[in-house]
């Protein structure tokens, strides 16, 4: 039996994927999922007992918004986004997404396989000065070196990063691996929030559960004030032997493997508090 998470709880990383005929994906995209539906989201978050959800683009849309920006509205008021943007989009616009309920930009270089620290400095100098008047956060998904790369020579920024997955950090890393301690020292410093989210990214054989325990500790124990939350639903997966433009089916993880797992991770009702309710409402102005 799935035991509901905390009132309050926001679900930090799920997408919406519309139909083709309303939504076109990408024709270079990288992979290709089948429906997942406002409806889907709801019913996934009464299953896990959450009651608020960020909606992320995924990399399938490219910058196109508006599944994930009409998904929001649906919500009514229960959910935020973070979305793809293109370089020379104006002010203006950037005024109305967040009025549409938008409360950051996504980085995403894991997906397209272009994981580098320049990359990185460069997306997070280009968006820092941009987005901060709207109290917006940068949200990266990278590989882990180039991650841990660029945290050594991050430039001054007014916004908030937030790291996907763990950071992407294998949940068989050694504790005393540099790239490891260099992006919970980044967690530490305040500069970044990390989701705990997709240990299935992290843990690719299901073999490391105590080590991804360890990594979400030593995150809460560097700062619980910048740890996140999330189920990654709808579980996108690339099958193998699938073409990139063939629908390959979502991964089975379930809501009860979900609530068991976080609640495997922490026992301590402040730290449960501060993950699922009250870092995300702060972050995503939900207050």
């Amino acid at each position: 039996m799935t035991t509901p998470l905390p009132e309050g709880t926001c679900d930090c990383h799920v997408h919406i994927v519309g139909s083709l005929t309303d939504y076109p994906m990408l024709a270079d995209r990288h992979y290709t999922p089948g429906p997942a539906s406002v409806d889907d989201l709801r019913a996934h978050m009464g299953a896990v007992g959450a009651t608020r959800a960020v909606i992320v683009q995924p990399s399938i849309y490219g910058s196109d918004n508006r599944c994930m920006l009409d998904a929001m509205a649906r919500m009514n008021g229960a959910a935020r986004g973070v979305a793809v943007v293109e370089r020379d989009i104006d002010d203006e616009a950037l005024s109305t997404l967040h009025e549409q309920g938008v409360r950051g930009l996504r980085i995403n270089l894991e997906s397209v396989g272009a994981s580098d620290p320049h990359a990185i400095g460069q997306a997070l100098q280009h968006w820092g000065a941009r987005i901060a008047p709207l109290g917006w956060h940068i949200q990266i998904y990278s590989g882990l070196d180039a991650m841990a790369a660029a945290a050594a020579n991050l430039p001054p920024l007014d916004v908030p990063i937030v790291l996907d997955h763990f950071a992407m950090i294998p949940a068989s890393t050694s504790p005393d691996d540099p790239r490891a301690k260099a992006i919970i020292a980044l967690v530490a410093s305040g500069r970044a929030y990390v989701k705990l989210s997709a240990s299935y990214r992290v843990d690719t054989d299901s073999r490391h559960a105590d080590g991804v325990r360890k990594l979400a500790h030593a995150f809460a124990d560097a700062n619980d004030a910048r740890i996140l939350w999330a189920s990654d639903w709808p579980h996108t997966n690339r099958e193998p032997g699938r073409r990139a433009t063939e629908v390959s089916a979502y991964r089975q993880i379930g809501a009860a493997r979900l609530s068991e797992e976080v609640r495997d991770w922490f026992s301590d009702g402040h730290v449960l508090q501060a993950l699922l309710v009250a870092n995300p409402a702060r972050l995503y102005g939900f207050e």
